[in-house]
């Protein structure tokens, strides 16, 4: 200690407090203290953390006004929702090269089943994608030789027959039956002729007593292509030609196919996007399900 008599240095003081307060122990906080900010001047009682209304009972913050548990203000969830965009805009927002709108394309409705005549020709696990009869135009021909052979043999045996030679007016009539037996027949047999899709051939299937089965893999077809005339355009049919590795197939060409261009873009998915197909058939049962039920 120093003297009394030596007068009192200030300077001397604080650095004896400073070195006191440096050497004092630091409190250990236990959890069972309580929060750390809770107790403490700064952040409890003073006005501006604790009672200002702008941290502990303002109406933006969930805090407990009777001094329990503060929690930190929850922001409101802004939702998003997507634009309501009907099908009838986004068809408006396609167009083609020349700038004209154009629609989506049709896809036809197909049978689920193949009828017996084709189901005979499908092993278990292929799959049938349709089957179409060729266009009325492939009967043009023999249609046209009934009716001619009707009005010409019918004029032939009324001018036989007023010339009393019944033999002749006979023979007219059975030269006008037998035309009649092959259109008939002609008839028939385009009505059992069938161009079929599966998910892995395509398959013709014609004739009445001699029944002829053609059929070509989808993984050999390596080009195929469709032709229309003018009067194939107008009338909506056309002609598949099928190339199979650079040779000669007894499909290689098929005549007068109804609707083409969906038949051609119907082969073409299936040989490079099959899932696609299962995906939209899939869509269609489950939606006829729903409408069914």
């Amino acid at each position: 200690m120093g003297n009394p008599s030596e007068p009192f240095d200030a300077d001397d003081e604080a650095a004896r407090r400073r070195r006191q307060r440096d050497t004092e122990p630091i409190p250990q906080i236990r959890p069972e203290d309580g929060p750390h900010f809770g107790d403490g001047p700064s952040y409890s009682d003073g006005p501006a953390y604790s009672d200002g209304p702008s941290y502990s009972r303002g109406a933006g913050y969930a805090g407990d006004p009777g001094g329990g548990t503060r929690r930190v203000r929850e922001e409101p969830i802004i939702s998003y929702s997507p634009p309501d965009i009907s099908a009838d805009e986004i068809a408006g927002l396609q167009a083609d090269a020349s700038g004209m709108p154009v629609q989506p394309r049709r896809v036809l409705p197909l049978e689920d089943e193949p009828t017996p005549l084709v189901a005979r020709y499908l092993f278990p696990t292929e799959r049938y994608r349709g089957e179409w009869k060729r266009h009325w135009i492939h009967l043009i021909t023999p249609l046209l030789v009934g009716v001619v052979a009707t009005f010409v043999l019918g004029y032939l045996s009324g001018f036989l027959a007023g010339q009393d030679v019944g033999g002749l007016t006979t023979v007219a009539v059975l030269i006008w039956l037998g035309v009649l037996g092959w259109v008939g027949w002609k008839i028939a047999d385009w009505w059992f002729d069938r161009f079929i899709l599966t998910n892995k051939r395509v398959m013709v299937v014609n004739g009445i007593i001699t029944r002829n089965v053609a059929m070509m893999p989808l993984l050999r077809v390596t080009d195929m292509k469709y032709e229309q005339s003018p009067l194939g355009r107008f009338l909506n049919y056309g002609t598949f030609i099928l190339e199979s590795a650079g040779q000669e197939q007894a499909l290689r060409e098929v005549k007068n196919l109804p609707n083409p261009n969906e038949l051609y873009l119907r082969v073409v998915e299936e040989m490079y996007e099959p899932q696609a197909v299962e995906a939209r058939l899939s869509k269609e049962e489950a939606a006829a399900k729903d409408d069914g039920g």
